[in-house]
């Protein structure tokens, strides 16, 4: 009996506790919602009916009457960086960054924001020296990640390196394009300085230890090494190595040697072994057909052995991999040599004109990521920046 009066008394206190619990909450958000200016809800209201540019303003004037709401401060910003507007999410930024209250946690923030900024704006020593300061912060992986990216753009290879392998170190995650790196080093070695072979071969033997290194390492990296490494072969008057070089990227790198069939004929053809590479680069056709190397094979068939059999393999193999691209290829080799074949009533030249007015846009490689277009390969993609993200194929091969 006790124990029910109890309960008696008990829950209409319980009850009474939670009503006034209620009420001081709604009061306190009432007063809270009261606070904030008219202009906050005519920004959202505007942001809801899409029209940012009415909600900026509403928000910019919500910041002049509390300069220390932050948070409104890093959304303004990001809403100007957005709009490429980067001069205001610049100035945004650089407010917060001057408010010696600020927060360590906030003021890392704003740091990172405005590095962001000033790498959009196209400012990159300036973006750098923001990243490094976020080093043994909790945006130090992104950090990494961008100055990596601002290395790459400024083609300073070495400061790349060092940054690609301290990133490495925090993702514990192997790095593709450390290889590519040391490999730009000895191509910009080659070019600039032709005589300074020492120094592109140190370049190219880190580039080979990377690939030893790498747990995941690709035909594409590999074939980067050989290539170059028979380009310096090339440039010693050592056509044996280059051979050996070549050759190597038939066996590491398949699909890759239609990039250098050019180099192969010009090899062989310096010791007469032209036929012999003829042999070769048919079986090679047939099991890793591409445009490029069907060039270089039609080629040397139209000046062995003539236009007929020229044809012959042009038809078997266009069959079999149906290119406009290298029909038309075909015809201007054969256009070009007195032993041109007769297909039509159709002059040659002509029909070749006609074809190649739709070839044009064929006739280019293309990125597998975001689908930037050249007619040049590329290793690194000068529109996302990707490595690798070329096929060694054309657009209509790939089609």
């Amino acid at each position: 009996m006790d124990f029910e009066s109890w309960w008696l008394i008990l829950f209409p206190l319980l009850f009474g506790l939670g009503w006034v619990a209620a009420r001081f909450d709604f009061r306190q958000m009432l007063s809270e919602t009261r606070a904030l200016p008219d202009s906050y809800f005519k920004g959202l209201n505007f942001l809801l009916n899409e029209q940012p540019d009415r909600a900026i303003d509403a928000f910019i004037e919500v910041a002049k009457l509390d300069p220390e709401t932050t948070e409104l401060h890093f959304a303004l910003g990001s809403l100007f960086r957005r709009r490429g507007e980067m001069e205001r999410a610049i100035r945004v930024h650089q407010s917060l960054l001057s408010r010696s209250d600020l927060p360590v946690r906030e003021r890392e923030h704003a740091l990172h924001e405005i590095a962001q900024d000033y790498l959009k704006a196209g400012m990159l020593d300036r973006a750098e020296l923001a990243y490094k300061e976020l080093s043994h912060t909790r945006y130090e992986e992104s950090s990494s990640r961008a100055l990596v990216r601002i290395y790459e753009s400024e083609h300073d290879w070495p400061r790349a390196i060092e940054a690609v392998t301290r990133l490495g170190k925090l993702t514990g995650e192997s790095v593709a394009q450390l290889v590519h790196y040391h490999c730009e080093m000895a191509q910009a070695r080659l070019t600039q300085q032709p005589t300074d072979v020492l120094a592109a071969k140190d370049a190219l033997d880190l580039a080979r230890q990377g690939l030893d290194a790498a747990d995941d390492s690709t035909h594409a990296s590999h074939a980067r090494v050989l290539m170059l490494a028979a380009a310096i072969a090339q440039g010693e008057g050592d056509g044996a190595l280059e051979r050996q070089h070549l050759r190597q990227v038939m066996k590491d790198a398949p699909e890759y040697v239609g990039l250098v069939a050019d180099e192969l004929q010009v090899n062989f053809a310096a010791t007469d072994e032209s036929s012999a590479l003829l042999r070769l680069l048919l079986t090679q056709y047939e099991q890793y057909p591409s445009l490029d190397l069907f060039d270089v094979v039609f080629g040397l068939i139209n000046s062995q052995e003539g236009g007929e059999a020229a044809w012959a393999f042009a038809e078997q193999a266009l069959t079999q991999n149906p290119s406009l691209l290298g029909f038309e290829h075909a015809l201007r080799v054969s256009a070009k040599t007195e032993t041109s074949v007769s297909l039509a009533p159709i002059d040659t030249a002509l029909l070749q004109k006609l074809i190649s007015r739709h070839t044009q846009r064929l006739e280019r490689y293309g990125c597998r990521v975001c689908g930037f277009q050249a007619k040049a390969f590329y290793w690194q993609c000068p529109g996302c920046h990707g490595w690798e993200t070329y096929p060694p194929r054309r657009l209509e091969e790939l089609q």
